[in-house]
């Protein structure tokens, strides 16, 4: 799918297509989504660059996401997508600035593109006379989307930390259970705080990339675009470090989920060992008097068996209140 905006009036309006053809006007963003062969071809032959396919975005080198060729800028990124479902995914998009044209290439859909493209359009919309001042508008549309999942993700850690040190008087069999639950959505917030800390990362580098070629070539950046490359560059780093503050919280909160279940297996253990050891003495006077021996003066004692059993309660007993008076039951 191929989109294409030009400017009227300082803001973005769609062009109209005509067969898959766009009409000869100047354009400010070509947003290329799952393009088809002849839509990639459209967008090179009126840029005369070449856009890289699919593979050749996945398969690029982290140190070879940036560069340039044929004047234009390609700055690939890592991007989050599905952020609101369990099993949030990093996908590339690769951002091409030729003088004041953008070209984005992507494979998924993340919603910052959606409420971008929305939000421009409204005739109150973001101003966006250029190329790279759309570029920078989708980094802060895709640092708010990773604020709120960060906001979201530090509640529902809040709540798992709760729910691990919480009281109960559930048993053991139900609280284990529970805790492997917990475990299981420590995994996946762990999951989630990657994939966002990875793309914080990736939007660090390409801003600072884009910086540095400012510095170097001819073009500079007027004074608006100079301010909100340094907001999306703090942005980007306070919630990185607030990331990473979330991810030993994930930490710590599974391996006091883990700790908690060992307390657990070694409650139940100890239940066993204490049992057993208070069973010791009966089972051994019971056995004594199970021995096959002729010479048993007390097996003609008229109350030997009545004797015998209060021996073996009351060496079951004197274990139990020890035991119980330790604190081990």
């Amino acid at each position: 799918m191929l989109r294409i905006y030009k400017s009227q009036n300082s803001h973005l309006v769609l062009v109209d297509m005509i067969d898959g053809i766009a009409l000869p006007t100047p354009a400010i963003w070509y947003d290329l989504y799952n393009p088809s062969t002849e839509e990639t071809r459209l967008v090179e032959g009126q840029l005369g660059i070449e856009i890289p396919t699919r593979d050749e975005m996945q398969e690029i080198e982290l140190s070879d996401r940036l560069y340039q060729e044929a004047g234009a800028e390609f700055m690939t990124m890592t991007a989050a997508a599905k952020l609101d479902s369990d099993y949030p995914v990093k996908v590339p998009v690769t951002f091409i600035l030729k003088g004041t044209t953008l070209v984005t290439v992507r494979h998924a859909d993340p919603k910052p593109f959606q409420n971008f493209s929305n939000r421009i359009q409204k005739a109150n919309g973001q101003i966006c006379e250029s190329g790279e001042l759309v570029m920078l508008g989708l980094l802060e549309a895709i640092i708010d989307r990773t604020a709120d999942a960060l906001e979201r993700a530090g509640s529902e850690v809040d709540g798992i930390s709760r729910e691990v040190f919480r009281k109960t008087n559930a048993s053991a069999t139900k609280k284990t259970r529970d805790l492997q639950s917990l475990i299981e959505q420590i995994g996946q917030k762990g999951d989630l705080l990657t994939v966002i800390r990875e793309s914080l990362v990736s939007i660090g580098r390409l801003v600072a990339y884009h910086v540095a070629l400012e510095g170097m070539g001819p073009r500079k950046a007027g004074k608006e675009s100079r301010q909100r490359i340094k907001l999306i560059q703090r942005d980007a780093t306070s919630l990185g470090d607030h990331a990473l503050f979330l991810s030993n919280k994930i930490n710590f909160l599974l391996d006091a989920t883990l700790g908690l279940i060992n307390l657990e297996q070694n409650q139940i253990i100890k239940i066993f060992s204490v049992a057993a050891v208070v069973f010791l003495p009966p089972t051994l006077v019971a056995s004594i008097y199970g021995m096959n021996f002729g010479v048993m003066p007390e097996l003609q004692w008229e109350f030997g068996y009545p004797a015998a059993l209060m021996l073996m309660v009351a060496s079951a007993i004197v274990p139990y209140f020890y035991f119980k008076r330790r604190g081990w039951l």
